[in-house]
């Protein structure tokens, strides 16, 4: 995992030291030997984690970070503090500045190097949701003011079979509001993951079990469990540097080492907190500009661009010999007449069921969009070309055939609707192409008398060859 990492601290050595320990894992490594000249560096190439000591002439570790996580375009970069203070009221201040981490010298290279690819795992995580974001905002489909809610109360799961532990750990947590649910074992922390949405789980990795190291066995099934994946997990442990280490590589989020100090625990989970919030809101607005971005409002069936990227991947993979597909191309017949008899509200009722219908005689992998008003376009993957031709003509009568409910006077429209069909075998072409080629198929079809389908070098489908299914069924 590649990463700039940038080193700040006023004595050479020490910078020379952490340079040949993190370019020994193969990261590119950055220096700055004052406040000043990281702030600079930090705005101008922008590293993906920042090692910073405290005691530093003219502006210490504790400004720098303050500063760094004071800035929207810097604030998202992780810092390490790395300091020879110990005492736990520097731990918590470094943590309240906005450190995502407080590691005493002399550093232990397992526990360092655990918690530089975990940090570099969650910037690199958090950096592809707000390129998302940003695209979202500039596409005007995102309030980029919206808030993150980060100071409302979170609900905390608790797992700790230690009674006298979880009742501090607990009264702590509910100081600042958080609702809390505790767990004696995994199996108790199961049944309430089944029922409840945890913002934040501080797991014991001393949990007694049967076999050795049960908290990280623990740990590893929350992080394959799709409702804990990207939970937020702040580990519980003994000072223990390779049980740390082990934590943060299976994927927990943070730590605190025993016996758990009450101010540090609060500033940890606050990060945790703030991330977790930050991160829902950052999915939520992709998933919302993903809708609007790449469906038809309307149908819900994806758009023109959407269809193009999906189509340019198929094809690609036609071209490398593996599954052929077939593209059709509809259009509904007379529907101008629809709208200007009854009003676009009836047409698009005749839309919206038009959609529904042809959808629910596709399988779940095949891809249906809506290209124009009444244009709609199918993608059928792995299809002979008999199998796509008994699809088109089955599609095209499963309109004819039935009418569509509609607000008019006998409460129903008899549609029908023109094919175009093109397949594509094992030729290496562009979606341009593909998408002119069966317009014009769509376009003899409406020419010469609508309600039938033409496809490529077969011409119009005769329906009486295609009332039953080829010798392979077509499965749903």
């Amino acid at each position: 995992m590649s990463a700039r990492i940038l080193v700040v601290d006023d004595i050479m050595p020490n910078v020379k030291l952490l340079e040949a320990k993190l370019k020994n894992e193969y990261y590119n490594v950055i220096s700055a030997y004052s406040g000043a000249e990281a702030l600079e560096i930090i705005k101008n190439e922008r590293p993906d984690l920042v090692l910073l000591d405290v005691m530093m002439p003219e502006m210490d570790g504790f400004e720098v970070c303050r500063r760094i996580k004071a800035d929207p375009k810097t604030e998202h970069i992780p810092v390490v503090m790395v300091t020879a203070l110990t005492d736990t009221a520097d731990r918590v201040m470094g943590l309240e500045a906005g450190a995502d981490d407080f590691l005493t010298k002399p550093l232990d290279d397992v526990a360092l190097m655990a918690r530089v690819r975990s940090l570099i795992r969650l910037k690199m995580t958090m950096d592809e949701l707000r390129a998302r974001e940003n695209t979202a905002t500039s596409l005007g489909v995102i309030d980029e003011n919206k808030s993150n809610d980060i100071e409302e109360p979170a609900n905390i799961l608790i797992i700790e079979d230690q009674a006298f532990e979880s009742e501090r750990i607990q009264k702590a947590v509910e100081e600042d509001g958080h609702m809390v649910s505790l767990a004696e074992n995994g199996i108790q922390a199961l049944d309430l993951i089944n029922h409840y949405m945890f913002d934040v789980i501080i797991l014991s990795l001393d949990l007694d079990d049967s076999e050795q190291d049960g908290g990280l066995r623990f740990l590893s099934h929350l992080r394959s469990n799709d409702k804990t994946r990207s939970t937020p997990i702040l580990m519980v442990s003994q000072d223990d540097s390779q049980k740390i280490a082990r934590g943060l590589e299976i994927g927990a989020h943070d730590y605190i080492v025993r016996p758990v100090d009450k101010n540090e625990l609060k500033a940890r989970l606050k990060t945790q907190i703030r991330r977790r919030r930050f991160q829902e809101k950052l999915r939520a607005n992709y998933e919302v500009s993903l809708s609007m971005a790449l469906t038809d409002t309307l149908t819900g069936l994806f758009n023109r661009r959407y269809l193009n990227v999906h189509m340019q991947k198929l094809l690609k993979q036609v071209g490398e010999g593996r599954k052929p597909i077939c593209v059709l191309m509809f259009d509904i017949d007379f529907f101008k007449p629809v709208n200007d008899t009854h009003g676009h509200a009836v047409g698009d009722e005749v839309l919206k069921g038009f959609s529904d219908r042809i959808k629910g005689r596709l399988r779940s992998f095949d891809i249906l969009a809506r290209t124009g008003g009444e244009e709609f376009v199918a993608v059928l993957v792995d299809v002979p070309l008999e199998k796509a031709c008994y699809i088109a003509e089955r599609l095209r009568r499963s309109v004819a055939e039935d009418p569509f409910p509609a607000s008019v006077e006998d409460g129903e429209l008899s549609i029908t609707t023109s094919i175009g069909g093109f397949y594509v075998g094992t030729e290496v072409l562009e979606v341009d192409y593909v998408l002119e080629n069966v317009d014009k198929h769509l376009y003899e079809a409406k020419e010469n008398g609508r309600n039938q389908v033409v496809f490529e070098k077969i011409g119009k489908l005769n329906p009486e060859d295609y009332r039953e299914a080829p010798r392979l069924v077509i499965q749903k």
